[in-house]
């Protein structure tokens, strides 16, 4: 199934012409850039350990680790982007005949999540870096997810991992699709964004900044109701941008009953959804689903390999990162197959990532030994109907219970009392604590 959906995604002619149509500088001389992809890939799934082990094992690489890795860290964003605007275009007919009849997020709209995500440090391998003693960071990405179809569509990679998250949203409000509805954070509270997706015949629920947009109230705040953390609140709202022009808003407002992580008891939010079409109540719902980005980075992260830290060049790093997004979504249509033919979308048993991805771990070498590159010939011209019904056959023989998640139960808050710096540091040795004896 692995092999079949990259075969759809991320096809080599495709992908060259991707790189022809978007590369600045960059050229092609013996080392083609699908060859590149395909063993940045091998990292991000975790077949291989390393871009070096994974050029080791290629019998067609045909250039020296040097050629290679100057290729990896001259790719420019503009081409990671494209890569993954383009492989998400080529999935979503595939995914959505599998994910039918699943309940929407906002009656009428299409829903799109908006994040930032900030690469962790590298390793200093670079002499720039090597009597610098704070952290290097490598880059960050804005990322576009589609909840319902658990895809990512959008990724704008950027160097400066410094560059304010705000400064960097010009090609995602060019991508603003009418009908779509966005859910994003209080970074991209901005006059310029809120005006920018509304012009696009687009809608938003964007928590408030503090400082930003400042909107000018026109009426009281009034109570509407409770939900399950606390009271809503709503009232009418505008804000007005440099040339004069006015758009009113509603501002929803959650009074929480316990306070955030950071201390915070009060949430607005801004949107300019109609009242008729989702009250204040589901609003607040709508937003707190904005965690499922959060969710989707938590997997990236702790089921692909998605922050290669020995690659400390930005632009290598990126790449990395958006080969993984593509992983990522190689995956989540496989489990959205499971799910639809084994009809665990209403059930209580819920399919893991990570064990997925153990399974492809375990089998994809051998299975690529077993199977000649003949094989899959058949299936290159399938079209996506027809691979969803491919991947659906072939998921009626994966056993649900060797990928089913176990998830664990919340711990109990119990809030920790100050104690001296020597009980602290402390050494316990576990046997003794357990058997009952006095420490000493």
């Amino acid at each position: 199934m692995v092999r079949l959906v990259m075969q759809q995604a991320l096809s080599r002619e495709w992908m060259e012409e991707v790189f022809e149509r978007n590369r600045g500088k960059q050229y092609t001389r013996e080392l083609m850039f699908s060859t590149v992809v395909d063993l940045m890939g091998l990292v991000a799934l975790g077949l291989k350990p390393s871009l070096h082990a994974a050029a080791q094992a290629s019998p067609e690489l045909g250039v020296s680790l040097t050629a290679l890795y100057d290729k990896v860290k001259r790719t420019e964003p503009e081409v990671v982007g494209a890569l993954v605007r383009g492989s998400a275009e080529r999935l979503a007919p595939v995914v959505k005949p599998m994910r039918q009849g699943r309940a929407p997020w906002a009656a009428g709209y299409v829903v799109r999540v908006l994040d930032g995500n900030h690469l962790a440090a590298s390793e200093k391998r670079m002499k720039q870096l090597r009597e610098f003693r704070g952290a290097a960071l490598p880059g960050q990405s804005l990322v576009v997810y589609a909840p319902e179809l658990d895809l990512v569509v959008d990724v704008v990679p950027a160097e400066d991992a410094h560059a304010q998250e705000r400064a960097l949203m010009g090609p995602v409000l060019e991508g603003v699709q009418p009908g779509e509805l966005w859910l994003a954070d209080r970074n991209f509270s901005t006059t310029r964004i809120l005006f920018g997706i509304h012009d696009k015949k687009a809608a938003f629920v964007i928590r408030e900044h503090g400082a930003s947009p400042n909107p000018t109230q026109e009426e009281e705040r009034r109570e509407v109701g409770r939900v399950e953390r606390g009271l809503v609140y709503e009232q009418a709202v505008r804000v007005e941008d440099e040339t004069g022009r006015q758009l009113r808003l509603r501002r929803i407002e959650l009074q929480l009953d316990e306070p955030t992580r950071h201390g915070e008891t009060i949430i607005r939010l801004l949107t300019d959804v109609p009242a008729e079409r989702m009250g204040a109540q589901e609003v607040a719902g709508l937003y707190r689903r904005r965690w499922s980005i959060e969710s989707m980075f938590g997997r990236l992260e702790s089921v692909l390999q998605s922050e290669v830290k020995s690659l400390g060049y930005p632009r290598a790093a990126l790449f990395a990162f958006g080969v993984s997004v593509l992983a990522y979504n190689v995956l989540a249509v496989l489990q959205s197959a499971v799910e639809a033919e084994h009809r665990l979308e209403d059930s209580t048993i819920q399919v893991s990532s990570y064990y997925i991805a153990d399974e492809v771990k375990f089998n994809y070498g051998g299975m690529m030994i077993a199977l000649p590159e003949p094989t899959w010939q058949e299936y290159e011209s399938q079209s996506a109907p027809e691979l969803s019904r491919t991947l659906l056959g072939l998921a009626a023989n994966v056993k649900v219970a060797r990928l089913r998640k176990h998830p664990r139960k919340s711990k109990k808050k119990t809030k920790k009392e100050y104690v001296p710096g020597e009980v602290a540091r402390r050494h316990v040795a576990t046997a003794r604590v357990l058997r009952g004896q006095e420490q000493t």
